[in-house]
């Protein structure tokens, strides 16, 4: 036996083929996050990033594919092209951070041009992927010409070049979204891939040396291949991922949204691929009639995917949050059955159909040519494809019936695969195929895209191409919610959602230009304009939420979308500052749910500093805690990291709730004592009170939370753009907290971080309180105080009472009230001093 052929020379062959399919998925896994982070973490930059990876992919297969044939030594140029692929990858470090420096200057000649914008985002794209990707899509014909050396081999041997590849993709997936940031960071995790790629090359350069030039066993002509196989790859290629991208979308609905759910959905479907092909190098053996095994393939694929909507429904409890009170391990293992359940057998039978094609293709003298070519059609079908799903069929028709209608393409292949002349069974197919067609064409699947809680309902729903977005009303209160369980915000909290915009303008003695960083509702930047400023400009990640916010809450907005000051961009908040010209006084981040994928990249060292270069001379920039998201180690990151980009960072109070606060970390470029005087003025223009300047001067103090200067956070780690650690730690400690093995800043939480805020520092040696007398000094512990006993007063603890004593030893009589900026300028809601959660 040559060594061509010899069970060692295939196995190691494989094996490097696996690995190079796992360092693919990582490059890929990491390129979405870092041009979201350039363009925005935006559904339409993640949908350009990928369609222009599977373009390299699909022009490296007809490319390479065109050539393979006439190569002596295929395996050597495999080997030359995975160097190739190593050098181009690392060529992403040379020119990314120039990107990161003209990319705001670039964006600013194109700016308001829409068609110009996504011109510019792809020809960058283009020139940091395509390299890489081109060169990538030509593994497949290459090794496939080196290994496949008879005509009746080009299915088995084909298919189960891909299933490998697949099975690579999948684990590069897995270990990219679960472990290699963390242990390695995202530059290390790429070197990591760039390096398995060049082990790979370096590995098949060897072999080939040892190996004989390639001589073709088969000199007869090429026969021709039917055009209608072409037409089931490129279909197929549709399908698939349009399938992919409405799977994700359902996904979202009952999971945390983290980057490990998004990382194990898409493991799962790649795994799922991988069996496919499997599946068709185990069918490609059997002696049975290919166009009849291709048939059964793409019937079942119709009633697979036409039984995934019940399926996944059965399976989540209509839509119901997965996981129950699971610790993080025990959720992963939820989410990956449910995964496995719903995905793992339709994505084995649609991964057959591509690899199963190579069955019919047979005959071909040159298989690089054959595998390049359906690699490059089934890829083109799969950019489509992608395309489609999440900015066509969603919106379009929604997710279920988006499954029905894919289900059809299949149905109406098999239409394509045989003709009426092909004798009375293919007629009886045919006709079968094309009644399933018509039922799920006509046809509804009948069930909730999302789930309604008791005593709530829809008065507007919509499946946009970012997200699940619906106003949902219970009894007088309105509210936004995303993807199902995430709520932005409602008329029900009106006074302290205008608090997050009116407590940090207390600060600032004229803010003219304010920037909101998250819209939501719009109630909070409504806010700003009460403090009449020149402009507000608002970034609101969610097109279907700026529109909800327009139509539903009007009344409680302040005129925020009918004033000519204010102008909102659909667009990421970073972004948006990123390609900003302008600078400004007051810069708000809303509150933010730290575990959800993407969120953690307005956390990091690299956002602050961009923040910080926005702001004008005196300016702040604001962010917003949800001290019942975060647990005592994310919170200290969070502000340690915010300290690295301004020389200032004090904290402030946006209520005295007695559990479910928020906190924010206001930062400033310049460390300056608070004016006692700004606080009056500020609260009187906002509100229009008639009060004295020592009562609103007292009221704004209890806010006063304390400074980040006391050094308490300054051993906390530094969440960065390479080493994001709080969107990896914060999924897991949402579930430790759910599991009953971590808490939330929440009670006796939240009451400890403000009590070790004052002993690091205390509000007498506090520098940002030098202009305060002493009794003034005292109203921030007064706040902290009443905050803590109104939550022993709630638990029924009897030493609530010692603490209102407490309060009324350090609160002038004129302070005690809780009022808030808010609550003198609007009704409804929770009162700053009434609310009970």
């Amino acid at each position: 036996m040559t060594q061509f052929h010899s069970t060692r020379h295939i196995a190691t062959l494989g094996a490097l083929f696996t690995l190079s399919g796992a360092a693919a998925l990582i490059y890929q896994v990491l390129w979405v996050r870092e041009l979201g982070l350039l363009f925005g973490s935006t559904a339409q930059a993640a949908a350009l990033t990928i369609a222009i990876f599977f373009t390299g992919i699909a022009l490296g297969g007809w490319l390479f594919g065109r050539v393979a044939g006439r190569l002596a030594r295929p395996l050597r140029v495999f080997g030359l092209v995975e160097i190739g692929v190593a050098a181009t990858a690392l060529g992403h470090f040379l020119v990314s951070d120039t990107y990161f420096t003209l990319y705001p200057a670039l964006y600013a000649m194109v700016g308001g041009v829409p068609l110009l914008e996504t011109a510019l985002k792809a020809s960058v794209a283009a020139t940091i992927l395509l390299p890489s990707a081109i060169l990538m899509g030509g593994t497949l014909p290459l090794m496939g010409q080196h290994v496949i050396r008879a005509r009746d081999s080009l299915g088995r041997m084909g298919s189960a070049l891909y299933a490998l590849n697949t099975a690579g993709g999948a684990m590069g997936a897995l270990a990219a979204g679960f472990f290699l940031p963390m242990w390695l960071g995202f530059s290390g995790a790429y070197l990591l891939a760039v390096g398995f790629d060049l082990f790979v090359g370096l590995a098949a350069v060897m072999i080939a040396r040892r190996a004989l030039p390639m001589v073709s066993a088969e000199k007869s002509a090429r026969a021709p291949i039917p055009a209608r196989l072409w037409v089931i790859a490129f279909a197929s290629g549709f399908a698939t991922l349009a399938v992919e991208v409405i799977w994700t979308r359902a996904f979202a609905q009952v999971l945390q949204n983290s980057v490990y759910t998004y990382a194990l959905v898409l493991t799962v479907f790649l795994a799922a691929l991988s069996l496919g092909a499997a599946l068709a190098n185990v069918l490609g053996r059997m002696a049975l009639r290919p166009e009849v095994v291709l048939t059964g393939l793409l019937l079942a694929s119709c009633a697979v995917i036409a039984a995934t909507p019940h399926l996944f429904h059965h399976l989540t409890g209509g839509l119901g949050y997965l996981g129950g009170r699971a610790d993080f391990a025990g959720y992963v293992w939820e989410v990956g059955r449910v995964a496995v359940l719903t995905m793992l057998i339709p994505g084995t039978i649609l991964g057959a159909v591509l690899p199963y094609l190579l069955r019919l293709m047979e005959g071909d003298t040159a298989p690089g040519a054959v595998l390049g070519r359906l690699i490059a059609v089934n890829t083109t079908g799969a950019i489509l494809g992608a395309l489609a799903g999440g900015f066509g069929v969603l919106p379009l028709v929604g997710a279920w019936k988006g499954l029905w209608l894919m289900g059809a393409i299949y149905a109406v292949l098999v239409l394509v695969l045989w003709q009426p002349s092909d004798g009375w069974g293919a007629r009886l197919t045919r006709f079968a195929a094309l009644a399933g067609a018509v039922i799920l064409l006509a046809g509804q699947p009948g069930l909730q895209a999302t789930r309604l809680n008791a005593g709530e309902e829809f008065l507007a729903f919509r499946e946009g191409p970012s997200a699940h977005v619906a106003v949902v009303e219970r009894g007088e209160a309105k509210f936004i919610r995303v993807n199902n369980f995430y709520t932005l915000g409602g008329s029900g909290a009106l006074v302290p959602e205008r608090n997050q915009t009116m407590i940090p303008l207390l600060t600032h003695p004229d803010p003219r230009e304010v920037f909101f960083l998250g819209m939501g509702t719009g109630i909070s930047a409504g806010a700003g304009l009460f403090a009449n400023p020149d402009r507000v400009t608002v970034c609101e990640l969610l097109p279907d939420v700026i529109d909800f916010a327009r139509d539903w809450f009007g009344p409680y907005v302040n005129g925020l979308f009918t004033d000519p000051r204010v102008t909102i961009h659909p667009e990421d908040g970073r972004q948006c500052l990123a390609r900003a010209t302008a600078t400004y006084d007051m810069i708000i981040a809303d509150l933010f749910t730290p575990w959800r994928a993407g969120v953690g990249n307005v956390y990091t060292v690299e956002h602050y500093a961009l923040a910080a270069s926005r702001l004008n001379p005196g300016g702040a920039y604001v962010q917003w805690m949800p001290l019942y998201q975060v647990s005592r180690r994310e919170f200290e990151i969070i502000a340690n990291t915010m300290a690295q980009a301004f020389p200032e960072v004090t904290l402030w109070r946006g209520d005295l709730y007695p559990e479910r606060s928020i906190l924010a970390l206001v930062g400033r470029n310049e460390a300056a004592p608070l004016d006692p005087a700004t606080l009056a003025a500020q609260w009187r223009a906002m509100t229009g009170s008639d009060a004295p300047d020592a009562v609103l001067i007292d009221r704004a103090l209890k806010f006063y939370a304390g400074n980040a200067a006391s050094g308490l956070f300054a051993d906390a780690p530094i969440n960065t753009d390479d080493w994001p650690l709080i969107e990896y730690l914060a999924p897991r400690t949402h579930r430790a907290v759910i599991a009953g093995r971590a808490n939330w800043l929440t009670g006796q939480a939240r009451d400890q971080l403000y009590a070790d805020l004052f002993a690091s520092l205390p509000p007498q040696d506090d520098p940002h309180l030098a202009q305060l007398d002493d009794a003034q000094r005292d109203l921030p512990r007064a706040g902290a105080v009443y905050a803590e006993w109104r939550g022993l007063r709630a638990r029924n603890d009897l030493r609530a009472g010692a603490l209102w004593q407490d309060f009324i030893a350090l609160t002038p009589p004129h302070a005690r009230n809780p009022d808030s900026p808010a609550g003198q300028v609007a009704t409804g809601g929770m009162a700053f001093g009434d609310a009970t959660n």
